[in-house]
């Protein structure tokens, strides 16, 4: 998918969908009793993208806010915690990381049908193509540094200083990822089975590399899940952190360097692109200043952490596919993304071989 048709899928808001609608009236009234200097007449619309959580403009005369709430029907479990993305983006705003503010969170099901909650509107830019199109080779590369500064500023935030330290399980965290992803594969037999995830699953648990570290984790660091400033080389807020949780910071890392392992209709990669006309770092660049940033001598066994995000983002989409069958997939352009999920299994595969 080329980055105009990913922003012309996923980017801007519009009409509610169906049955995604919900009592603005109801909405508005807890807003009032929640939301500081909340005032209406509030009009609401749905943003476009919000693959797993729908994700809502609220508009207001003085101020637009964002919601984000769990998807309406029958949920996996422990999928859709937005009470965990409430928590984490109080909590990194505070230790100074770059978030939306979050104002407050409902766990009342009979405001709106679901859990939600309501963060501020951050206004600037959102690249939906990995190679930041629009920007000159020299711009480009700033901005690719600045990726790499924010994603080494999360992993050095001290878990017990900004309380979250029970965030997530310290310790094992690939073996408890790629159990809890291979369960959800598994548990979802309406959307199928495939070969290569079959294998993968096999194959993870017996490759984990030695050594564990725990940080504040993502799970889905990439261009297009950041607001940057219009003009500067700068993010303004990192979103979407459904999946986030304590983990190993070279899980999360490496799930960001899938950019450059992946094609361009697979959530936006660039393999095989002109990287130095592009003013784009090679891999071995964008590694080594991670490292330097992060203390590091470097990063062994990458294909291993390469092949285990790719499996882990496979299972994701295998999931959408799920609730897809069920008719529960927030977004309409869910079926875009299930369409990559053999192609996806097979590059994890063959990664994982290398």
């Amino acid at each position: 998918m080329s980055s105009t048709d990913r922003e012309q899928r996923f980017a801007g808001s519009g009409a509610i969908r169906d049955g995604h609608g919900f009592d603005a009236a109801r909405l508005a009234e807890w807003l009032g009793q929640n939301v500081a200097d909340f005032a209406g007449p509030l009009t609401v619309e749905q943003f476009k993208g919000g693959q797993s959580n729908p994700t809502y403009k609220l508009i207001t005369p003085a101020r637009s806010y964002v919601m984000r709430r769990k998807p309406p029907g029958q949920l996996l479990k422990g999928a859709h915690a937005i009470e965990r993305e409430y928590r984490v983006i109080r909590a990194l705003g505070a230790a100074g990381f770059p978030v939306a503010k979050a104002y407050a969170l409902c766990e009342d099901a009979d405001v709106i049908g679901t859990a939600f909650y309501v963060m501020d509107m951050v206004e600037g830019r959102i690249f939906w193509d990995s190679t930041l199109p629009g920007l000159d080779p020299a711009n480009r590369a700033r901005h690719f540094d600045a990726m790499n500064a924010t994603i080494a500023q999360l992993h050095a935030i001290d878990p017990v200083a900004a309380d979250l330290a029970d965030y997530g399980r310290p310790g094992n965290y690939f073996s408890r990822q790629i159990t809890r992803w291979s369960g959800q594969y598994a548990q979802d037999v309406a959307a199928g089975r495939l070969d290569d995830m079959d294998w993968l699953a096999e194959w993870l648990p017996a490759h984990i590399p030695p050594g564990d570290e725990s940080a504040v984790v993502h799970g889905d660091f990439r261009a297009d899940n950041m607001i940057w400033h219009a003009t500067e080389p700068r993010i303004l807020a990192v979103l979407d952190w459904e999946l986030s949780t304590l983990g190993h910071p070279l899980g999360d890392f490496t799930y960001h360097l899938m950019m450059y392992h992946l094609p361009p209709h697979i959530i936006g990669g660039f393999k095989g692109a002109d990287l130095r006309a592009l003013g784009i770092p090679t891999e071995a660049e964008y590694v080594a200043a991670y490292c330097e940033r992060t203390g590091r001598d470097g990063i062994d066994n990458l294909n291993f952490y390469l092949s285990f995000n790719m499996f882990r983002f496979a299972a994701i989409i295998h999931g959408i596919k799920g609730r897809m069958v069920r008719g529960t997939a927030s977004s309409p352009e869910a079926a875009s993304l299930v369409t990559v999920l053999p192609e996806l299994a097979a590059i994890a595969r063959a990664t994982a071989n290398r």
